[in-house]
């Protein structure tokens, strides 16, 4: 008999939020997938389906090369 941790599956908050497409203009929503040293965190971690975080990943990408996000944060 197996006994390990009881975990609850992660829903898609864009999903949920019935968002159609990512905007790369939305730094506040895209920062909530950025860990500080400036990693995209993985859907497994985040709970993102599949085509949000292809999305997520190109807005990310998108922000980062017109400078709306920093590829690297900067300690202070």
């Amino acid at each position: 008999m197996m006994r390990g941790k009881m975990f609850r599956k992660r829903v898609c908050r864009f999903c949920v939020d019935k968002v159609e497409e990512i905007d790369y203009k939305d730094v506040t929503t895209l920062r909530r997938f950025i860990t500080e040293r400036g990693k995209i965190i993985p859907s497994r971690v985040s709970g993102t389906c599949a085509p949000h975080q292809r999305q997520l990943t190109v807005g990310i990408k998108r922000a980062r090369n017109i400078a709306l996000i920093a590829f690297k944060e900067v300690p202070v």
